[in-house]
């Protein structure tokens, strides 16, 4: 038997062996920081030579025009707030639609992605690049694109978050497709049942609880996104919100923002409930 003082000096000598591994991957990370700030021309000098810029700017947006903080006169502050929850509510309906519709693009073409729904290898593969592309290229680039061919409008952002809900729930639910369990399927085909069958009375009820858990997830995410395609013309609040950064007026700017804060922070808790009632309720059945 090993007396006390060997497992001590084991004991000792993996703990260095790990405290060696732990230094070493310091050191490789902060050589791998470096050398990408270096790669990406990135100047500490130029970040604290002008980090007062950046913090004086929160204290502009904090201020009315008459040097007041914002909160102490909020119907100045809100002046707006009239116009603003309109396009705050465009911004929604964008985002309710694009969800709409990408998740009904997503509800077909999720079955197509599935190898144990569909076993036609060149559909699932060619239905799964058409998802990666779709996910893949930027929200923004689609909304370019739209703002060219439609012009300026809620419509281009509509169909930019629509082609990206499609590539980004198409994923998720052809993997709890793929998850389902087979007996049902395989029942609904004993019986005689067509490909049809078996999604609508062997997939679906399966599946649909999750579905819509995602769906809600993916609105939460397309209200944030609607509000950035405005930067580019696809209308809503974010349009409004790059006229005033760039016409100076900060304490529309500091509205705008809290308004756009509330609205998600409001949905994100609304649709996490239902999320999570929809969730329990799967796992009670």
């Amino acid at each position: 038997m090993n007396s006390p003082s060997t497992r001590s000096h084991a004991y000792a000598q993996a703990v260095a062996a790990k405290r060696r591994q732990i230094w070493l991957g310091l050191l490789v990370l902060g050589v791998s920081v470096l050398f990408a700030g270096h790669i990406a021309e990135i100047s500490p000098a130029k970040f604290f030579d002008n980090i007062g810029s950046f913090t004086s700017y929160f204290s502009r947006i904090s201020h009315l025009e008459n040097g007041q903080w914002v909160i102490s006169d909020p119907v100045e502050w809100f002046w707006g707030w009239k116009k603003w929850l309109a396009l705050m509510g465009e911004t929604l309906l964008m985002a309710y639609v694009g969800t709409v519709l990408g998740a009904f693009a997503a509800l077909v073409l999720c079955f197509l992605a599935s190898k144990n729904m569909t076993h036609n290898t060149w559909l699932v593969f060619a239905t799964r690049r058409l998802l990666e592309f779709s996910r893949t290229v930027p929200e923004i680039v689609f909304a370019l694109i739209f703002v060219v061919a439609f012009s300026l409008g809620p419509l281009p952002g509509i169909l930019a978050l629509a082609i990206h809900t499609t590539g980004a729930l198409g994923k998720l639910f052809a993997e709890v497709v793929e998850n389902v369990d087979m007996k049902p399927v395989d029942g609904v085909l004993a019986t005689g049942g067509n490909w049809l069958h078996k999604v609508r009375f062997a997939v679906l009820p399966q599946v649909a609880s999750n579905f819509a858990s995602y769906a809600l997830l993916r609105f939460e995410i397309n209200v944030r996104g609607a509000a950035v395609l405005g930067f580019v013309g696809a209308g809503g609040i974010g349009q409004t919100l790059l006229e005033v950064i760039r016409k100076f007026y900060y304490a529309d700017v500091s509205a705008l923002l809290v308004l756009i804060i509330a609205t998600v922070m409001l949905i994100d808790a609304v649709t996490e409930r239902i999320r999570h009632r929809l969730l329990g309720q799967e796992r009670a059945g």
